[in-house]
């Protein structure tokens, strides 16, 4: 009887892979780019106390310090290029870029500490079995839940600061980028028995499905709340097109962290959520053939119009953002596995990950890149880090490359 089970799952594997390059051809092709840039990075950054980034104007590398929002991503890079190749030189870089945060673990500054601890630390707690980073995740997620207000319901973002006008005040700002910090405290619950991290997790992203969606499942970037009475004050942007647009990076972190909240609680309202969020994106009438959203969704579409100072004649064309790609397509593999038609979400990460593995995206060999994939947007609003290379895209694409390794739809393309 388990033979014939067996043999009915290859079957089934057998018939439902599309025709083209397999998971391992892929896998194999990035790995090479990613071997040569990041060597390229690790020669470049001669401080040691800083973290490769992106690059700047001139093609240099740009590293930046412990306390940067991005800072734990190139540690994860290198984690999961151990997990991908299980090479030990990546595990060698990997602790020492991990355990430049050692601080983070009581930071409070704002809601990015479980980016910068879940990805270097969480990742080297499953890649290396460290059981001394399983406190550090905890002490994380109690830094991280000293920002939650049980009245408003949120974790804040980030402390007092202007909007993008320069004018308006936010004084409990809220991003939907918090969605992915989640993960931290549900992690921290499971470490120490404490549930208190874990009950903060789910407050908060259902407080964001209430406040932060349109009925479309579009999201705002910026929900500020009243301290006082927890009412919502403003709902806007900081990095997108307009306040009424959906910045497709902020899709993305919706995406993600709607699914991992599934991940960790098994509520069907978290599935469901996922699932709406899944299909605006994946159906978007501005939505490229190659699956590499622009910036942000509504860029093209009649009737919006930039509510800040934006010059679109200083691009050829609006701006990809491949890093919403690779966070949606890591997303919506794991997405595909909770539910009996996933096989149309784990194909439209594969083609992603397909597109974004072409010359147009990722660097080739020879590049002076110091990271596998280009084309990414930092904030154009800003007018940072437009069409670079950005570790955190990297990062959500070598987790997508993991992620199909395992993935019952993907596992035979």
């Amino acid at each position: 009887m388990k033979l014939l089970i067996n043999v009915s799952l290859c079957l089934f594997l057998l018939y439902s892979c599309n025709s083209g390059p397999t998971v391992d051809q892929v896998i194999s092709d990035n790995l090479l780019v990613a071997d040569a840039q990041y060597n390229k990075a690790l020669k470049a950054n001669t401080d040691k106390t800083k973290i490769p980034r992106t690059h700047n104007d001139d093609g240099s590398l740009r590293s930046v310090g412990a306390y940067d929002w991005t800072s734990g991503f190139f540690a994860g890079d290198m984690w999961l290029m151990y997990e991908l190749t299980g090479e030990e030189k990546w595990k060698k870089e990997a602790i020492h870029y991990t355990e430049l945060l050692d601080t983070i673990q009581y930071w409070t500054g704002n809601h990015d500490v479980g980016f910068m601890i879940n990805c270097s630390y969480g990742n080297g707690l499953l890649s290396s079995g460290n059981k001394k980073y399983e406190q550090v995740l905890v002490n994380a997620a109690q830094s991280l839940s000293a920002r939650f207000d049980e009245k408003i319901g949120c974790l804040e973002s980030w402390n007092y600061r202007k909007a993008w006008d320069g004018k308006t005040e936010w004084f409990f700002p809220v991003i939907i980028d918090n969605m992915m910090n989640l993960e931290l405290l549900f992690k921290a619950s499971e470490l120490s028995g404490n549930d208190k991290y874990k009950q903060i997790a789910i407050t908060h992203a259902k407080t964001t499905m209430k406040n932060h969606y349109r009925p479309d499942y579009s999201c705002y970037h910026v929900v500020d709340y009243n301290e006082e009475t927890g009412a919502v004050k403003d709902q806007a942007t900081c990095q997108g097109f307009t306040d009424a647009s959906s910045w497709a990076r902020g899709q993305a972190w919706g995406l993600y962290g709607y699914t991992l909240c599934y991940r960790f609680t098994k509520d069907p309202i978290f599935l469901d959520f996922a699932q709406n969020i899944a299909k605006y994106m994946m159906n978007f009438k501005t939505l490229p053939e190659d699956l590499i959203p622009l910036w942000d969704y509504h860029v093209n579409v009649k009737g919006f119009t930039p509510e800040w100072d934006y010059d679109a004649s200083k691009f050829e064309s609006i701006p990809r953002d491949v890093s919403a790609a690779t966070i949606t397509a890591s997303a919506l593999i794991e997405l595909s596995e909770y539910v009996t038609d996933g096989k149309k979400y784990a194909d439209f990460a594969w083609q992603t990950l397909q597109n974004v593995s072409t010359d147009k995206y990722r660097a080739s060999i020879d590049e002076q890149n110091y990271f596998i994939l280009k084309e990414s947007v930092g904030s154009i609003p800003h007018e940072a880090e437009l069409s670079v290379p950005l570790n955190y895209a990297d990062y959500y694409f070598l987790e997508a490359l993991l992620r199909t390794k395992t993935n019952k739809y993907l596992i035979c393309q």
